[in-house]
């Protein structure tokens, strides 16, 4: 004890009883410390152990489909597998990632990146490295169950969406969650979870996204499994049906082609969507597993726009369909009264400024009534009519039959589109509003903007006589809303009858456009992108070719279906947006007569059944087609029209 206590004079027996308390000590620390380990510890240890016994797996649920108005499948699932990475031992994992890399055909510093992403979670919680696993890829795992024992299979079901963009904008598409959407989810969301991004998979994402499960297995000590343990089934998502028509949709697809622009047909009855398009469009099945942020800036950084929905963001100057609002609103106001005639000789002078009717240089209308001049669709007139309403008076009948806000269509990033007043330049410019503007704006120029669901809502809404149904895509969808619009039936009926006259009377713009048996109405319109002086100082370049619109419907009065077309740079309304108008309407009347050959929905289906269980004859063939049509939203406002002053 002299090496201790050295020089200590202190007695023998106090330095045994030193000794003692130290041994004594040292004990109790011990005793205390196999006490925590064994009392207060050993629920951690216990999971520890635990979870290097049983690796729990996610059992990803498949999202729900989605569904047209005839029950045909638009958009499914399809069985893949993704690569998880088992983080509990940082070490291990940092060891691995060199072999994991090389065998996965994974970069390094995307493998480090992930990580890096996922730091905050909890080590014990695998993450995707590889959301599309190859037959390499799986093999590569399979056969290095012992060295890499880190890695592991997840089933997955992947998104499958209609090839060339089918509907893309619609239906939208899914995505990786952000950190974002992670930290917000309250522990629901993983990273390498998929969600909807934009369009009906975003709108119904909590209806679509069902619930995942967990798959758990006793493995051993190379990570190789041995056991299983029960498994907490996944619950699907939800199905979904929409008021998509398959047949409507594909038809206006393919009479759109390769031209950028929107079509928006739907029953104003019941403000059911039954078809929509914009083009260009993505590849939704592009963002089914996982794009690269090159192809994403690539995407954003197209000149054409194709993440831009057009049907309701593409934000235009609606040209000459805008006529039926200053009729409407001219009838309604009696001012000018509804005798009133104008004189056109293809151009006129308003506060010291010349305009011109589209038909300068060609021809004149002569002397035109309000009927004429929606059918033949004279400028002269309608500058007269701006003039005597005024901006406030246009902007009111214009915001109440559908224009300036949006439609509460579900669909997330609608655009509003703008009709202007003197509150609205002088808040936003702080200026009065010039009264020469408002000669462009009764035109549909200037400051006026729209979108194509827009036109086909407030057209739609004129025709049924002041009733505005909510647009939606959700079939059955609870609590559609109504807006309703006092118009009187004298307006309706000299309205719809001049919209008559455009399709089926000699000299309407759109005479070409005729369907036999049908009663087929519209408006055609022509927005420049430029004014007629300065397109006369740069010259006809094709550049600046004007967007050309159409709205039509069928019946004349109490329409069942309004088609809105846009088709940007393409000319004139009734050459370049009409046929395709035309075209959706005669597949609707089609198929509603059972003209279309091979078409078998679920409505005629079933009264085909009955008829065969009560013996009344053999159907004939039928064939439901097969899905195979031809081969986030980032808002942008675009702006068109001519310097108003």
């Amino acid at each position: 004890m002299s090496y201790w206590f050295g020089n200590d004079n202190r007695l023998p027996q106090q330095r045994l009883a030193i000794v003692s308390y130290i041994i004594v000590g040292m004990i109790g620390v011990l005793l205390i410390g196999f006490w925590k380990l064994q009392v207060i510890d050993s629920d951690k240890f216990l999971q520890w152990a635990e979870r290097n016994r049983v690796r729990s797996i996610p059992v990803i649920a498949p999202r729900g489909r989605m569904l047209d108005r005839d029950g045909r499948v638009l958009i499914d699932n399809y069985p893949s597998f993704s690569v998880l990475l088992l983080r509990d031992d940082p070490a291990q994992v940092e060891k691995s990632l060199p072999a994991i890399s090389e065998g996965l055909d994974i970069p390094l510093s995307d493998l480090r990146e992930q990580l890096q992403a996922s730091r905050n979670l909890k080590n014990f919680q695998p993450i995707v490295i590889k959301p599309e696993a190859s037959k390499a890829d799986i093999a590569f795992i399979d056969s290095h169950r012992t060295d890499i024992p880190l890695l592991e299979m997840l089933m997955v079901h992947r998104r499958r969406y209609l090839p060339g963009g089918f509907m893309a904008h619609a239906s939208g598409y899914v995505g990786e969650v952000s950190e974002q959407q992670i930290e917000a989810s309250n522990g629901r969301f993983r990273p390498g979870d998929f969600v909807g991004k934009s369009g009906l998979e975003r709108q119904y994402n909590d209806l679509l996204q069902g619930t995942d499960g967990m798959r758990r297995v006793v493995v051993n000590s190379v990570g190789k499994e041995v056991d299983h343990l029960p498994t907490q089934e996944a619950i699907p998502g939800k199905q979904i049906q929409l008021t998509i028509d398959y047949d409507l949709q594909q038809v206006a697809e393919q009479a759109l082609g390769a031209r950028d622009g929107a079509v928006v047909a739907l029953d104003p009855r019941s403000g059911e969507i039954l078809a929509m398009v914009s083009h260009p469009a993505p590849n939704p099945n592009d963002f089914a597993v996982r794009i690269s942020n090159e192809e994403w800036k690539q995407l954003n950084d197209d000149q054409a726009k194709p993440l831009l929905n057009r049907a309701i963001q593409a934000q235009l100057a609606p040209g000459s369909v805008f006529k039926i609002i200053m009729a409407t609103a001219m009838l309604e106001d009696k001012l000018p009264p509804a005798s009133f005639t104008a004189f056109c000789p293809a151009y006129a002078t308003f506060y010291g400024r010349q305009f011109k009717c589209w038909v300068y240089g060609k021809t004149s209308h002569g002397f035109v009534d309000l009927h004429k001049a929606i059918v033949e669709s004279c400028d002269i007139f309608f500058y007269n009519v701006g003039q005597r309403l005024g901006i406030d008076r246009i902007s009111y009948y214009a915001s109440h039959l559908g224009l300036g806000h949006r439609t509460g269509i579900d669909l997330p990033s609608e655009e509003t589109g703008l009709v202007p007043s003197e509150e609205w330049v002088q808040r936003v410019f702080h200026r009065k509003w010039y009264a020469g503007e408002t000669i462009s704006v009764a035109i549909g120029q200037g400051a006026v903007t729209a979108t194509p669901l827009q036109l086909a809502n407030t057209i739609g809404g004129i025709a049924m006589g002041g009733v505005f149904k909510q647009p939606h895509l959700l079939k059955d969808a609870p609590n559609v809303g109504e807006v309703r619009f006092n118009i009187s039936e004298s307006t309706v009926d000299k309205v719809t009858d001049a919209m008559y006259g455009v399709v089926n009377e000699q000299h309407g713009t759109a005479g070409a456009l005729k369907l036999a048996g049908v009663d087929f109405s519209g408006k055609s319109g022509t927005a420049q992108i430029i004014n007629y002086d300065l397109r006369s100082r740069l010259g006809k370049n094709k550049q600046f070719k004007d967007n050309s619109w159409f709205v039509g419907y069928a019946p004349r009065r109490t329409p069942e279906i309004v088609v809105s077309v846009l088709v940007q740079a393409g000319g004139h309304g009734s050459e370049a947006a009409g046929p395709v108008v035309r075209d959706v309407v005669k597949a609707y009347y089609d198929k509603k007569t059972k003209k279309t050959d091979g078409t078998v929905t679920a409505e005629n289906k079933d009264k085909e059944n009955k008829r065969r269980d009560l013996g009344e004859g053999a159907p004939a063939a039928a064939i439901q087609p097969a899905l195979s049509p031809r081969g986030p939203a980032v808002a942008v406002r675009e702006t068109t029209g001519e310097d108003p002053r």
